[in-house]
């Protein structure tokens, strides 16, 4: 390979592997292991709205099967008069919930200055769709030497996704997950949020060692069509989830991000319910062996 592979440290091949395996790289999130033999499911809140919320939340999706909690302290949204979290309190929640539940925590960071701080409460960081070009945070969190999970921007090629990976490993950092969530298509605004782009699942496994996952949350934007989209996504190959998950009863309309698109506990039990043997049928279908 010459030396212009624009991403040449995460491709397959680039590291000693045997020829037989299909998910070769594996990444340890706290006692959660990513890319072995069972899909991961990390899922909570969209953000950390306020302490109750989220050790609730926590408590239920652990409940449910879930084996890492997702929430938002930094929250980027299209306007600055939206919430935006609650920031440092909100790392402390999240820690709080980690604490009680024995979840491994995934939370994004959105400025390179902050990495340090937000990697003190985090077991994973997630670098957002809209940062996922922002070259400084990628070098930073490559240089943290944690977890990082790297969301597709809508609007990204394949090629564009694993050179911003690249910018992490570049640093010494291969402890990357990918994380599809929907590309912006003409349906947009009809009857999704976004359309899940399933083929880039093989084609990511075809180019890197890398897990890749799914967001069948922000790719549908409506909870109802989740748990389709997140089986899809399993049997198209991918390794794990990432879900929107909110109280029980809570009301959608009274979240202050994303509330239509979270689903409850009890979605979340049937989803996890049903992705093993999902998982199992799609490796054994394309003959693909994943490691213990």
């Amino acid at each position: 390979m010459g030396h212009d592979e624009p991403y040449r440290l995460i491709r397959r091949g680039a590291r000693s592997e045997p020829p037989s395996a299909a998910f070769p790289h594996l990444i340890q999130v706290g006692e959660v292991t990513i890319g072995g033999s069972a899909p991961v499911v990390i899922a909570g809140p969209c953000a950390v709205e306020n302490r109750a919320q989220t050790l609730g939340i926590a408590r239920a999706v652990r409940a449910a099967g879930a084996q890492m909690l997702r929430g938002g302290a930094y929250k980027p949204r299209t306007s600055p008069h939206d919430f935006q979290g609650l920031g440092q309190a909100g790392l402390e929640i999240l820690a709080e919930a980690r604490a009680e539940t024995g979840l491994p925590v995934v939370t994004e960071v959105m400025d390179p200055r902050l990495v340090e701080r937000v990697a003190r409460y985090a077991d994973c960081l997630q670098i957002g769709a809209r940062n996922m070009q922002n070259f400084p945070l990628l070098r930073e969190v490559g240089r943290s030497g944690m977890p990082v999970l790297l969301k597709r921007h809508w609007g990204a090629t394949l090629e564009e996704w694993l050179g911003a990976a690249e910018y992490i490993a570049a640093e010494g950092n291969l402890q990357i997950i990918l994380c599809e969530r929907g590309i912006r298509t003409f349906t947009q605004g009809g009857y999704n949020r976004f359309t899940l782009d399933l083929n880039v699942i093989s084609a990511v496994q075809r180019e890197t060692f890398l897990p890749v996952i799914v967001d069948p949350s922000h790719a549908t934007g409506r909870a109802e069509m989740v748990p389709a989209a997140a089986l899809a996504g399993i049997a198209a190959g991918a390794q794990g989830l990432i879900i929107e998950v909110m109280g029980e009863d809570a009301d959608p309309e009274r979240a202050l991000c994303d509330g239509f698109q979270a689903i409850t506990p009890a979605a979340l039990r049937e989803i996890v319910r049903r992705i093993r043997p999902a998982a199992a049928e799609s490796d054994q279908r394309r003959n693909l062996p994943r490691p213990a």
